[in-house]
C-alpha cells in the first residue's frame, strides 16, 4: 500500500484531550478502510506564521499512514468537514522516517540547548543584585 504523511492543525482553544480525540478519530477512519497508522506525533501548541480563522496558534499533529488511496480520501473528506481542524495536508512519501520526525528532534534539541539553569535560590529574598550598584537618590 502507498505511504502518506498527514498533518493537521487543530484550533488553539481545544484541550489536549480533544486534540488526542481528533487523532484517534483519524486513526479509526484509516483502520476502517483497510489501512494503518504507523506513527502518530503530537507536536504541541505552536505559533502560526499568520492568522488562520482568528487563530494565532494551533495544535499540530502528524500521522504516518500506510493506507489505500480510498482511505486517505475519506480521511481528507472527514477532516475538511470538522470545524476543529483549521488546516490539513496529506502528502505521499516513498518511505516513512525512522525515529522521531524533524520537528520532534528540534524540540528535543531546543530543550537540551537551554542547559541547566541551576538553583535560582542564590538571590535569597530577591533583594538587589550584587552586580548592580544601588540607585542614587534624585537630588535638587
Amino acid at each position: 500500500m502507498p505511504l502518506y504523511e498527514h498533518v493537521f492543525l487543530a484550533r488553539q482553544d481545544l484541550a489536549q484531550a480533544q486534540v488526542d480525540a481528533l487523532a484517534e478519530t483519524a486513526t479509526n477512519i484509516i483502520t476502517e478502510h483497510g489501512g494503518k497508522v504507523v506513527k502518530a506525533e503530537t507536536w504541541g501548541l505552536r505559533g502560526l506564521a499568520y492568522r488562520i480563522a482568528k487563530n494565532r496558534k494551533a495544535h499540530y499533529v502528524m500521522l504516518d499512514l500506510d493506507a489505500p488511496a480510498a482511505a486517505v480520501a475519506e480521511l481528507e473528506r472527514q477532516t475538511g468537514i470538522n470545524e476543529d481542524v483549521i488546516r490539513f495536508m496529506t502528502i505521499r512519501v516513498d518511505e516513512h522516517e525512522n525515529g522521531p520526525s524533524a520537528m520532534m528532534r528540534r524540540q528535543e534539541r531546543d530543550r537540551s540547548d537551554r542547559g541547566d539553569r541551576g538553583d535560582r535560590s542564590d538571590r535569597g529574598d530577591r533583594g538587589p543584585r550584587p552586580d548592580r550598584a544601588p540607585r542614587e537618590e534624585m537630588g535638587a
